[in-house]
């Protein structure tokens, strides 16, 4: 049995994620702006409501409901992401994803089920991307058997998780696997979707950044096979020699 098509995911006890709820729901709440809110859920495509906060303002907040609180484990960390999630506006989601980040050291190879919860509930790029790139990605950095997770992820029928395939080795730079990278990017080259598409182009030009040659060659070998945008995403900041 893979990893993800474990057991059904419940949200644990934790005094960690009482506390930081309070704190969390008090603290944003507070600081709501209705106008500021439904210019942002439309500029997000009205995937979730706003409370309206920016982004400075909210990790100000974040920092401050955060003071003093113990580093968690990986309880704390599931319950603490799974009941931001819970919450219908879309800073709690961000506040969930930036706590991750913080704390991705911390989370083994078990909390790849929790990944694709968050990865597949209320999706859009603005979550499932850092997802992918910083916590996923790490995950998978340090267990070189969530591999075969990815492998599995990369020909699932929802966007959002292949996307997340795709990006996961975003930050690897020369701890990249190429082949696997390129693997990825022609298994999906014929997917229709804007969000795969750029995606393939993205993990490609990330890449160019360490190898250039080897995307450039790639890319030319292989470049009837993929969409114009995919194709100027990789090239974009290492020309074209077709």
């Amino acid at each position: 049995m893979t990893v993800t098509g474990a057991v059904a995911i419940g949200v644990p006890d934790s005094v960690l994620a009482d506390l930081v709820l309070e704190r969390l729901t008090t603290a944003y709440g507070a600081e709501a702006d209705p106008e500021r809110a439904a210019a942002m859920g439309a500029y997000m495509k009205d995937v979730a409501p706003f409370l309206g906060l920016p982004t400075p303002a909210r990790r100000a907040l974040s920092r401050t409901v955060l003071a003093g609180t113990p580093r968690p484990d990986e309880a704390d960390c599931t319950a603490i992401a799974l009941r931001c999630w819970a919450l219908p506006q879309r800073e709690y989601h961000y506040f969930a994803v930036d706590y991750l980040r913080r704390h991705t050291p911390r989370l083994s190879s078990a909390f790849l089920p929790v990944a694709r919860r968050l990865v597949t509930t209320k999706s859009w790029w603005d979550t499932v991307d850092p997802l992918a790139a910083h916590m996923v990605g790490a995950l998978v950095a340090a267990d070189s058997r969530l591999g075969a997770e990815m492998d599995v992820w990369i020909v699932d029928e929802d966007v959002w998780v292949a996307r997340t395939a795709l990006l996961h080795q975003l930050r690897r730079k020369e701890h990249t696997d190429a082949d696997r990278l390129f693997a990825y990017c022609l298994l999906r080259s014929g997917h229709p979707d804007f969000f795969i598409r750029k995606a393939i182009g993205w993990a490609l030009r990330e890449y160019a950044k360490t190898d250039p040659d080897a995307v450039r060659a790639f890319v030319a070998r292989e470049r009837e096979r993929f969409a114009p945008l995919t194709v100027r995403e990789a090239l974009r900041n290492i020309g074209d020699t077709a």
